[in-house]
């Protein structure tokens, strides 16, 4: 997939170096959780995990001017949900720069086009004001808290798929 400034690719295992960088930066940690993801080794199982496990879709997602790696995007149906969850984390360098809006919205966009979902979750937790932010302007409307595997976390809801 293609937007004005980004691409997204299928994350693959040449994503191991910059996946390593990802989930250790301190937004993932603080809002995700560590994956205790420290070598190759690591990040090649971990993601072999998504890359095997057909509720998840992940896209890398990169500038096309440098081809730099600089986040994901994912679809993740969750159990305790009735339709998909989008997500999304970016390198602490790439954040506020419209960058996550530009992909959420092509792949939202693509998810419309394509009807295949009826509704989209996101889930974040009270805190991540930023990502709070960014549901808010693509769409999203809060819908309550849940409570999944002892966390709280705020239900958001795109409903005009």
């Amino acid at each position: 997939m293609e937007t004005q400034r980004l691409f997204l690719t299928p994350l693959n295992h040449c994503d191991n170096a910059f996946f390593i960088a990802l989930v250790n930066s301190p937004g993932w940690l603080k809002f995700i959780g560590n994956r205790n993801i420290y070598s190759a080794l690591d990040a090649q199982a971990y993601i072999q995990h998504i890359i095997d496990n057909p509720q998840y879709t992940y896209w890398t997602v990169h500038l096309k001017e440098s081809q730099t790696s600089i986040g994901v995007l994912s679809l993740i149906k969750r159990e305790y949900l009735d339709a998909h969850d989008i997500g999304f984390a970016f390198l602490p360098q790439f954040t506020n720069k419209g960058y996550a809006y530009e992909a959420a919205h092509h792949v939202i966009a693509e998810l419309k086009k394509n009807q295949l979902h009826a509704k989209l979750y996101a889930t974040t937790l009270a805190e991540n004001k930023s990502s709070i932010k960014l549901l808010t302007r693509l769409g999203f409307q809060f819908v309550q808290l849940i409570h999944p595997k002892e966390e709280c976390l705020n239900l958001y809801v795109l409903s005009e798929l």
